[in-house]
């Protein structure tokens, strides 16, 4: 072959595994960043239901399957409830037996193939606890989103936001807890979300862009009568409300932070995704590059300051993670609490996988958040 025609073959090639690596890099961080909430985090198997018996159900041994807690338990068509493992029942060795607290949707039966979520809820919270509520809109900057405003005699509103593979369901969680306490609830939606405006891109942003909308339910609290606001995320959510006490021009008016699970560092985060979308091993670093250059997320490790700056914070922050978090890594929390004790406490939460920190342990759950919210509110 000649010189000039081997080199022209060469390009070629070249040209054309660019062409398939750039493809499959983009293919990949779509899978990255529209999370939905039908898809699975990693360490989260599907589970086969074996057998059912009366308020007890068989399920497949895993150490998913063996969590700690009250759970939800979702496949197709069906939604459940599920409380701790029963350890007194015998089984075999490839099974284990959960209490069934109830059924929330369709039929749970024999055969099912299902995932433990840490979302208990279906519906809007009149229908799926019977707290009374008003749908409200709230003015956002890509169009009306939608929210559920819970009454309550306090002048502290807390406002709920969800993170990712959950929707405005899963603050529904702590939901009675809140109301019991006479607290107004904002839980709301946010761009991305089924009945959200869209992105301009379609992409999610993991907190980046998402908490201008955090930002909008903030001014709508303000102007709804609210004197003082606790921000209260969940995963994606408590980034958005790191972001939004730092750069909202009414940050004056948040007087605490509840982070369930941040997302403080993006590329683990993005790591974990692309794994979780069965990305093969050695294509994870390029659709890890291609999702950051796709959506513009920051470039780095930690968040920008000033939000993940610990000398910036400037309100007491209640920090909920675990180190069995396999989506959001727990060590930038603990490095985040020990370098701000003044303002930052952390409740260490064993044996959670991602924002199922309340899950694993409620009682436990809820005295921190007692302790924390009862001298703001």
């Amino acid at each position: 072959m000649r010189p000039v025609t081997a080199a022209a073959a060469a390009a070629t090639t070249l040209l054309g595994l660019g062409a398939a690596t750039f493809a499959v890099g983009r293919h990949t961080s779509d899978a990255i960043l529209r999370p939905t909430p039908d898809r699975p985090f990693p360490g989260d198997p599907r589970l086969t239901v074996h057998a059912l018996d009366e308020d007890r159900v068989t399920l497949s041994r895993t150490l998913a399957a063996g969590r700690p807690g009250v759970y939800g338990l979702r496949g197709p068509g069906v939604h459940a409830v599920v409380g701790p493992v029963l350890e007194e029942v015998t089984r075999s060795a490839d099974t284990l037996v959960r209490r069934v607290e109830r059924v929330v949707h369709g039929v749970l039966e024999p055969g099912a193939r299902v995932r433990l979520t840490p979302q208990l809820h279906r519906g809007d919270p009149a229908a799926a606890l019977g707290i009374e509520y008003a749908d409200v809109t709230v003015p956002g900057e890509l169009g009306p989103l939608p929210a559920w405003s819970v009454p309550g005699a306090r002048e502290t509103w807390v406002i709920a936001v969800h993170g990712l593979g959950t929707t405005r369901e899963h603050p529904l969680n702590l939901l009675p807890f809140l109301h019991r306490r006479r607290i107004p609830v904002l839980g709301v939606g946010y761009r991305g979300d089924p009945d959200a405006p869209r992105s301009p891109d379609g992409m999610g942003h993991l907190g980046d862009t998402e908490w201008r909308d955090l930002d909008a339910a903030l001014r709508f609290a303000v102007r709804g009568g609210a004197r003082r606001v606790v921000l209260y995320g969940w995963s994606t959510g408590a980034t958005m409300a790191l972001h939004t006490a730092a750069d909202s021009a009414l940050r004056d008016r948040i007087s605490g932070l509840v982070l369930d699970s941040p997302v403080l560092d993006k590329d683990a985060t993005l790591h974990a995704l692309a794994a979780a979308r069965h990305t093969p091993a050695p294509l994870v670093p390029l659709a890890v590059r291609a999702a950051r250059s796709r959506a513009g997320l920051y470039d780095g490790r930690q968040l920008p300051a000033p939000v993940a700056d610990a000398q910036t914070l400037r309100v007491p922050t209640l920090i909920l993670h675990g180190p069995d978090d396999t989506v959001a890594p727990w060590e930038p929390s603990r490095e985040l609490a020990a370098r701000r004790p003044d303002l930052v406490g952390l409740t260490t939460v064993r044996g959670a996988p991602h924002a199922a920190m309340w899950n694993a342990d409620p009682e436990r759950y809820e005295e921190a958040l007692r302790r924390f919210l009862t001298p703001l509110i």
